[in-house]
């Protein structure tokens, strides 16, 4: 998605929505955020969207208020964190770090307006009606993340010609990682690869997933996002340690 993109979006969505009263009267507007991420690994979005809000005439600390809450990867913790957004009293929930996020805060409101930026079909997972009338309290972006995983095995294939054998590093925790295989496994299929599966979370289990790569006789790696943002500097050390070529599909 691009920049321009998410911050029109989170924008437009900030003047459409007129920020709803709570039962006591507030000095400003509350906004939630909730990622099943860490704040670390969202520094960039972060500055979009507060560029986005100003734009619109919101100042974080002056006219508007942000409440953030990090799962920091620990998809668990989402309902939890979303319930006490909603608890205070926020006037609009904006949700990031994949379906899960969305789908947290949908299962805990039905009036707070939700905006979400997800990686998959945001109708088949469930959060909108339709693309062009969401309908409920949700509206976003889909960044139809699934589709493009084939079109990223096509690329390993052009770049590593000679590879027989690819590995997709998945989160198993992550509510998108079985469609994840599937995408891949198509893709590889039609391009004669054979795919191996690495599944972790915790960072002993992606050490121990890069040391069996050779033994899997793997030629090249794509990690699965976006569950591998808050481990992406122990990956991209790892990647380069074994000198495997890596696609992975965000830019931090």
């Amino acid at each position: 998605m691009l920049r321009r993109d998410f911050i029109a979006l989170i924008g437009g969505a900030a003047a459409a929505w007129p920020l709803t009263a709570s039962a006591q009267q507030k000095a400003m507007p509350v906004i939630g955020f909730l990622s099943s991420e860490g704040s670390g690994a969202l520094a960039p979005r972060l500055a979009a969207f507060r560029q986005g809000l100003s734009e619109t005439g919101y100042v974080e600390g002056q006219n508007v208020a942000i409440e953030y809450r990090w799962a920091e990867g620990d998809f668990d913790r989402l309902p939890a964190l979303a319930a006490d957004l909603v608890g205070r009293g926020v006037d609009v929930i904006v949700t990031s770090g994949g379906n899960s996020s969305a789908l947290a805060a949908k299962n805990v409101t039905s009036s707070i307006p939700i905006v979400f930026v997800a990686g998959a079909d945001p109708v088949e997972e469930g959060l909108v009606a339709s693309l062009a009338r969401p309908g409920g309290n949700l509206t976003g972006v889909t960044l139809l993340a699934t589709e493009l995983w084939g079109k990223r095995v096509e690329l390993i294939f052009e770049l590593v010609p000679e590879t027989r054998a690819v590995a997709d590093l998945v989160n198993p925790n992550f509510p998108g990682t079985e469609s994840n295989i599937r995408t891949v496994q198509e893709a590889a299929r039609a391009k004669g690869l054979q795919l191996r599966i690495l599944r972790a979370a915790s960072e002993s289990e992606i050490d121990a997933a890069f040391a069996s790569l050779v033994e899997l006789q793997a030629g090249a790696l794509l990690v699965g996002a976006p569950t591998f943002l808050n481990r992406r500097e122990q990956i991209v050390a790892l990647a380069a340690r074994y000198a495997i070529p890596t696609i992975y599909d965000w830019r931090e």
